[in-house]
């Protein structure tokens, strides 16, 4: 199961990361408990609309910049969870076609006319 509040506590980790600044120091900009950010960022407790506006207030981010890159995470994340589920597609059998070599005989003087995908051209 993909939880929101743990991908939104990764990409606030990884803003807070970037910009080299310790939990202490976001915690105290944004006026929240040092504890509760550190719930936060690991996905432990739900963050209101309130609380991440002041994070991201504290980190000089837009909260559209940090929903866009939750966005983008979660939309990986189930793509992943969705190609896990689903059982692996086979590979369509392609009938072997006999080989025509074209040796000696110069690239402009050859011409094919069949679909691509019935033809095997091998040069030799």
């Amino acid at each position: 199961m993909i939880l929101l509040r743990r991908l939104l506590g990764d990409v606030l980790r990884r803003q807070r990361q970037r910009q080299g600044r310790t939990l202490r120091e976001v915690s105290s900009s944004a006026r929240v408990s040092l504890g509760y950010l550190s719930e936060v960022e690991r996905g432990q407790k739900e963050a209101s609309s309130e609380l991440l506006s002041a994070i991201c207030d504290a980190l000089d981010v837009r909260m559209s910049e940090l929903m866009r890159e939750v966005s983008d995470e979660l939309a990986l994340a189930e793509l992943a969870q969705s190609a896990a589920a689903t059982e692996p597609v086979p590979t369509p059998v392609r009938p072997r076609l006999n080989s025509v070599s074209v040796r000696g005989v110069p690239p402009e003087r050859v011409t094919i006319k069949a679909p691509a995908e019935a033809v095997d051209v091998v040069a030799a």
